[in-house]
């Protein structure tokens, strides 16, 4: 008994003392895409703002991207668990369970839950060509010609394909849209400007410069409630008040470590989220791409892992019943 009780406290020791001594190389935020994309740039204005509240430690991104984040995602649930190896991802964390029948990871078990970093509202736009201007008018107009009509989207596991999906089964047509997916955001907004398509809905990150350029018209955004205090997107209505019942999707980051990264030092990489999420030049950044800094429950490791459950639940069903999998 003497024996265990001397181990546990040699164990509790070893881990204060390592933790103290955290970070003792650079921290890598690994990214599951291509640079340049939201989420890399997410990413990048994050890591400038850790180095401070991390004592002016070395946070580099890397970018591992492939088959839907995965791959990148794979790389950091293998990765020694010592906190200098961290995953920076979207929606996706919650999304692959429904998407991949088979995944070299689990969402919930393989990763310590460290924060959440924002949420980016999504619009529903529709092609200039439409003759709807409202969402009322564009409602009536897809119900009346939905068959004929068809749903851009940025390839599977995307945000535009997830809101798509989403809105698709909130509305319940009796006659579905044809679903058309692209190799990216860039392609796919092209066609919609062009009206080669008919219909999109995608975050405020890729979006915000058309509907201000008048190239494409929004009918509403995908928040619980309108984005009230948003310069350009304020005055557009949720989708939850023009009756879609509990409709409320954003595309949210967190950032995760490798399970088993010890909770001394999960904690000071939670400490150093805060105050990297209240750093003035982050907030503006943020604002900047059309997202939200977190500043609810969710930025606890507990909180967090709570909503990406609940995320898991809600996207896993309308992926099933969409039967849309991307292996």
């Amino acid at each position: 008994m003497k024996k265990i009780v001397a181990l546990a406290l040699t164990a509790a020791v070893s881990a204060g003392a390592f933790a103290q001594d955290f970070p003792s190389k650079p921290i890598t935020l690994v990214v599951p895409f291509a640079a340049g994309g939201p989420t890399d740039l997410v990413a990048r204005h994050l890591a400038e703002a850790l180095r401070k509240p991390l004592g002016g430690a070395s946070v580099v991104v890397e970018n591992a991207a492939g088959a839907g984040g995965t791959i990148g995602a794979t790389k950091v649930a293998r990765a020694a668990p010592d906190g200098h190896t961290l995953l920076v991802w979207h929606i996706g964390m919650a999304a692959t369970a429904g998407l991949y029948r088979k995944l070299q990871f689990n969402a919930l078990e393989d990763f310590e839950y460290l924060g959440m970093i924002n949420d980016v509202p999504m619009t529903l736009l529709g092609s200039p060509k439409l003759p709807a201007n409202t969402y009322r008018d564009f409602e009536a107009y897809i119900r009346a010609n939905g068959g004929k009509l068809n749903l851009a989207h940025a390839g599977l596991g995307s945000a535009s394909h997830l809101c798509g999906l989403m809105w698709q089964s909130a509305v319940k047509l009796d006659k579905s849209m044809t679903t058309i997916a692209y190799r990216g955001t860039g392609p796919a907004m092209n066609d919609l400007i062009g009206g080669q398509v008919d219909v999109m809905c995608d975050q405020t990150t890729n979006t915000t410069a058309q509907i201000e350029g008048g190239r494409v018209k929004a009918f509403a955004v995908t928040t619980a409630k309108p984005l009230s205090n948003h310069k350009l997107l304020k005055d557009y209505p949720s989708l939850q008040e023009m009756g879609l019942k509990g409709f409320n999707l954003t595309i949210w980051h967190g950032m995760y470590a490798p399970k088993g990264t010890p909770a001394a030092v999960t904690k000071k990489l939670n400490d150093a989220l805060r105050v990297a999420l209240k750093d003035p030049e982050f907030v503006k950044r943020q604002e900047a791409l059309g997202a939200l800094v977190t500043t609810d429950n969710r930025v606890t490791p507990a909180g967090h892992k709570a909503f990406v459950a609940g995320e898991i639940t809600k996207l896993k069903a309308v992926i099933e019943a969409a039967g849309q999998f991307a292996d």
